[in-house]
């Protein structure tokens, strides 16, 4: 049965990370992937939001210098990822090289991706289509 009132998401917002030096992280995903740093006086001086369009991640200090108002302690991801395009791939990958940052690729058939490390050691995947990528969207289907 179809269901009328089916939610329908627009797109990620954002990944909430814990650092240990949020200028460092700031820094680093602003030189690094070229995010745009937002930081708003109504939140006061966290979180800092680091964007490329309206996704990113959401930089909060470390546990022990800050108490969320939620009550899990901890929380873990094993991965982030950005989607770009086949250019921006290539030119991440070069890039990288520059600034001798070492990277994991993989070849997931319909998608490669490379993977890097943050400073606080959170994986961050950059990930671009290759090929006809329709039947793994419509797998679920």
């Amino acid at each position: 049965m179809e269901n009328k009132e089916e939610l329908k998401l627009n797109h990620l917002d954002h990944v909430a990370i814990r650092v240990k030096n949020i200028d460092i992280s700031s820094q680093w995903y602003s030189n690094v992937l070229g995010l745009k740093k937002v930081q708003t006086d109504k939140w006061g001086a966290y979180p800092i939001f680091m964007l490329a369009g309206k996704t990113g991640v959401a930089i909060f200090p470390h546990l022990n210098t800050y108490k969320p108002n939620n009550k899990s302690p901890y929380k873990h991801i094993d991965h982030f990822a950005f989607n770009v395009d086949n250019e921006n791939f290539k030119k991440a990958k070069h890039k990288l090289d520059v600034l001798g940052i070492v990277y994991d690729f993989q070849d997931h058939f319909y998608f490669h991706s490379i993977y890097i490390k943050d400073p606080d050691d959170h994986t961050v995947e950059l990930t671009t289509r290759i090929g006809n990528t329709g039947d793994f969207y419509n797998l679920s289907e």
